[in-house]
């Protein structure tokens, strides 16, 4: 990792420090997701195959899971299935507790206004599953839509070297009534979920995180009008605030819990003790060495930084400007610094509650915006998979109170026909 003071650091060095990996090499993913798409779209499931083979090194003459359900049911470790069930089971408690509610307001006299759920009628889950499957990502996606309702859902994780998918997450799939899965990943399954192929339905939203390809592919399909999307859920990042008092292993442990998700992840430590900096690299040095995945560990450190403040304060300031996927704050009275937190996908209070708890299963949802975009996106929710739907309704009394109103701001805005339609009935009702 990188060792910073940030009050010697110019802007530009400032700036720097906090670009995210995958923001170097924008272009030449975004021209490479870009050929893939267009192959989707004019070849279908015969550019699925060949890009599937290309990739994932695998044939596939059919990408939906059938029997690979009962198979998946038997090895499955029973303790792995319990501890899906409880993860669902808290998840479902956390997004139930805060889904929206239709309401009605007479606006004016006679003028009723109404706001109405629905569920998204298509959605399509993308599970990554590329250095390792994620089944408790199956369960962050499949629960709020379930609690919405969508009638159509289809997931989409990538195959397996013996061209099967991941057992753990169609166990996790079915948990939360996922029927259709499709052997698929990458920026081609996200394709093939907005445009659809033959045997993969279209899908008018799309959810889920993956590396820097699967994100510009969301991207892209969105700016064409294919599919909307949940939010940029790139790769994981993690910033972490510490204090004084803070523990330097469990600091180093949790920088490493996302660092060991790819090479182009990033992991960031603010604070105002020099020796906690120090105590916390010499722990991350320690702890790596001993992970099984240190080599891609080792290269999301490489673009990571350890950045010394003058204040606790000047860490806030600088985490809302990097808006991290993950905020931890391993302060002694975290609470009481909250109310400085203004952009962050989701935060992690005091010394107990790693980052890992989120993910898996303490409720809250793992799938949140990833660089910078949590400035303006928050985290999946049941209203991800809604549309609110706005109704009104007047009567004649109704349209008299208000429609002058309507006609001056129609007159303001040189819309003619916009008036009329106003005045018209005004006329009639008089």
């Amino acid at each position: 990792m990188n060792r910073l003071i940030w009050s010697q650091l110019d802007e530009a060095a400032r700036s720097a420090a906090l670009t995210r990996p995958v923001q170097t090499v924008a272009q030449q993913t975004r021209d490479a997701v870009a050929a893939l798409i267009a192959q989707v779209r004019t070849q279908g499931d015969a550019a699925l195959r060949a890009i599937t083979a290309r990739f994932d090194g695998v044939d596939l003459q059919d990408f939906e899971v059938s029997a690979e359900f009962a198979a998946a049911d038997a090895v499955v470790p029973a303790e792995l299935r319990q501890a899906m069930v409880e993860a669902a089971e808290r998840i479902t408690r956390f997004h139930a507790a805060g889904m929206g509610q239709g309401y009605t307001v007479e606006t004016a006299p006679g003028v009723v206004c109404e706001r109405m759920l629905r569920p998204i009628g298509r959605v399509g889950l993308y599970v990554p599953a590329g250095s390792a499957p994620l089944p408790s990502t199956a369960l962050m996606l499949g629960v709020p839509a379930q609690l919405a309702g969508c009638p159509q859902v289809v997931l989409c994780t990538p195959p397996r070297a013996d061209g099967t998918a991941d057992p753990a997450v169609l166990v996790a799939a079915r948990l939360t009534g996922v029927q259709r899965v499709f052997k698929l990943g990458g920026a081609q399954a996200i394709a093939a979920m907005a445009y659809g192929t033959e045997s993969i339905p279209a899908s008018d939203k799309l959810f889920g995180p993956g590396n820097s390809f699967v994100t510009e592919a969301k991207q892209q399909v969105a700016q064409d009008g294919a599919a909307a999307i949940d939010m940029p859920a790139g790769p994981s990042e993690v910033l972490v605030i510490a204090d004084a008092g803070a523990n330097p292993a469990f600091v180093a442990a949790d920088l490493l819990s996302q660092a060991e998700h790819g090479p182009d992840s990033q992991v960031l430590l603010l604070t105002d003790d020099a020796a906690m900096l120090a105590a916390v690299e010499a722990e991350v040095e320690r702890q790596v060495a001993l992970l099984p995945r240190q080599d891609i560990a080792r290269q999301a450190l490489s673009a990571s930084q350890l950045i010394q403040v003058g204040s606790l304060a000047d860490a806030f300031v600088i985490s809302n400007r990097y808006a991290p996927e993950h905020l931890i704050l391993a302060l002694r009275e975290p609470r009481a610094w909250l109310d400085q937190v203004q952009a962050a996908g989701s935060v992690f209070l005091g010394d107990y509650t790693p980052e890992a708890l989120g993910d898996y299963c303490s409720g809250t949802n793992h799938v949140l915006p990833t660089a910078g975009a949590a400035r303006a996106y928050s985290g999946v929710s049941v209203a991800s998979f809604q549309n609110l739907i706005s109704v009104q309704s007047a009567t004649a009394a109704g349209l008299a109170a208000i429609g002058g109103c309507a006609r001056i701001i129609a007159s303001a805005e040189g819309l003619d026909a916009h008036e009329r339609a106003v005045a018209l009935r005004m006329e009639v009702a008089a």
